[in-house]
């Protein structure tokens, strides 16, 4: 024994922690596990508490249920939303004028201003604008920047150069593109190319049929006849805008192109012509 505890009466109790028995740790009575109702609780064999299934509210267990047949499923699409998600590639338009500086570039900016995609091109063997005399014009290569024709006719007569609209032209083509280009040497494979006159479409149909047409892939031709000057060239740009809407919302361009050109005869005084050329 211990000598504290008899000199200390507090050490003499005898600590009540060490006076419980094994009785003390078992396991709850019958009644204790059963509970009440849907908020009982399970004791394992080693005395563990769990809790029963029961008392997880049904809401949530048929919210995860729920959830869990959502994950697998994923999301639900309705059939007839199956077909109008399908992919449709928006069409490349082409406008091609003589020296892609007048008729090409106002039908470039319209339809580029409308967001639809497009390029332009020339296919004569140089650019040509007028001069000082019939007999006189300013000749310049493709590939000759818009700001650098700008700035050397500005230099020249800017007068003259304003008068006759040349400045304000160049001016405008300048921010849309770099340079007129050479439909020539154009490696672009377009859906569709405008063009706006009878030699240019002539000009378009004969490179792309000495080129072999390797890739066999088919584009359609338009010629738009139009009279070279700006206000021709703005009345004509808004028939391309409903041509290439057309066209656009078209599902199958090949079957509907010969209605298409139809209703765009009806509605605009520009003679056409078609043609079905190959890549």
């Amino acid at each position: 024994m211990d000598p504290r505890r008899a000199r200390d009466p507090r050490l003499a109790r005898v600590d009540p922690r060490l006076q419980r028995g094994p009785s003390a740790l078992s396991a709850p009575s019958p009644q204790q596990q059963s509970g009440s109702g849907q908020g009982a609780t399970q004791w394992t064999a080693n005395g563990a508490y769990m809790a029963s299934q029961s008392m997880v509210p049904n809401t949530l267990v048929q919210q995860a249920d729920t959830a869990s047949e959502n994950a697998i499923a994923g999301p639900s699409t309705p059939a007839n939303n199956v077909e109008s998600s399908a992919y449709k590639p928006r069409p490349l338009f082409c406008v091609v004028c003589a020296s892609n500086q007048n008729r090409s570039m106002e039908g470039h900016q319209a339809l580029q201003k409308a967001g639809y995609r497009v390029n332009s091109y020339g296919t004569g063997s140089a650019v040509r604008l007028p001069g000082p005399s019939i007999d006189k014009p300013n000749i310049y290569s493709f590939g000759t920047p818009y700001n650098s024709i700008y700035e050397e006719l500005n230099a020249k007569d800017p007068r003259l150069y304003t008068a006759n609209g040349l400045l304000q032209m160049l001016d405008r083509n300048r921010r849309i593109k770099l340079a007129p280009e050479r439909w020539q040497d154009s490696k672009t494979v377009a859906d569709v190319v405008i063009t706006c006159e009878e030699r240019c479409f002539d000009a378009v149909c004969d490179d792309l049929l000495s080129r072999g047409g390797e890739f066999n892939k088919p584009v359609h031709v338009i010629n738009i006849e139009i009279k070279d000057n700006h206000e021709e060239a703005l009345i004509a740009a808004k028939a391309m805008l409903d041509l290439a809407a057309a066209i656009e919302i078209s599902q199958d361009m090949d079957e509907d192109i010969d209605r298409i050109l139809q209703v765009q005869q009806e509605r605009h005084p520009h003679s056409l012509l078609h043609a079905i050329a190959f890549y």
